[in-house]
């Protein structure tokens, strides 16, 4: 019987020392892996902010689906324009003499492909709607609207993840730890999104420091 209680309060010990050290390890390697997935989601998401954007600047509002945002990105073009100001005399009746005239000239200079503007020579924006390390292939959430500010009608758009779709492999109560997260150091809220469908913004809720890894 001794010898069954020490082998057995071994077992224990082992167990008990596992768990001490699963509990300072495990919040450690969590952050790791949290903080290499966010990254690669924010990146994605700053492509689809930046087509967005473009795609903005060519029609005035932003794209409700990511294959009208695809298409457009793959086949748009910008005007490249040139203003200069000029001037030239003109008989004016009511004085009876030459007066000189002011007015500024747009000049086309061409066309930039999008695409090439924002990807260069890369094609990951055909892919841009595809969540990052997401277990079932999942898409990123992207909405587009307008909203009413000081009487103007104001194109928004908002793309999200929740942060669950991209840590679904790790510990639950971690996780439920992440989602409370409020600092101005970390991701707050259980999304990582950019954009807003309530605020005339394009920015995301991530902190400065991944804009940093990303440049």
């Amino acid at each position: 019987m001794k010898t069954i209680l020490q082998i057995v309060l071994w077992i224990v010990c082992i167990i008990l020392g596992y768990l001490i050290y699963r509990s300072v390890t495990g919040p450690i390697e969590f952050a790791k892996v949290k903080e290499r997935r966010f990254a690669a989601v924010i990146e994605k998401l700053k492509d689809i902010r930046d087509s967005q954007e473009a795609y903005k600047t060519v029609t005035g509002k932003y794209a409700n689906d990511f294959n009208s945002l695809i298409t457009f990105v793959d086949t748009a073009k910008y005007t490249i324009t040139q203003q200069r100001d000029s001037s030239y005399m003109e008989y004016d009746k009511t004085y009876g003499i030459d007066l000189l005239k002011e007015i500024t000239i747009r000049d086309t200079l061409g066309f930039v492909p999008v695409k090439d503007s924002i990807f260069k020579n890369s094609e990951r924006y055909k892919n841009m709607m595809k969540v990052p390390f997401a277990q079932n292939d999942e898409n990123f959430e992207m909405k587009a609207d307008f909203i009413v500010r000081t009487g103007y009608r104001v194109p928004v758009f908002e793309a999200k993840v929740e942060k669950e779709v991209i840590l679904y492999d790790q510990p639950a109560d971690l996780i439920a730890r992440e989602n409370a997260m409020v600092s101005v150091e970390e991701v707050n809220g259980s999304a990582i999104k950019v954009g807003s469908l309530s605020e005339v913004s394009t920015s995301g809720n991530w902190p400065p420091i991944y804009d940093k890894k990303g440049e």
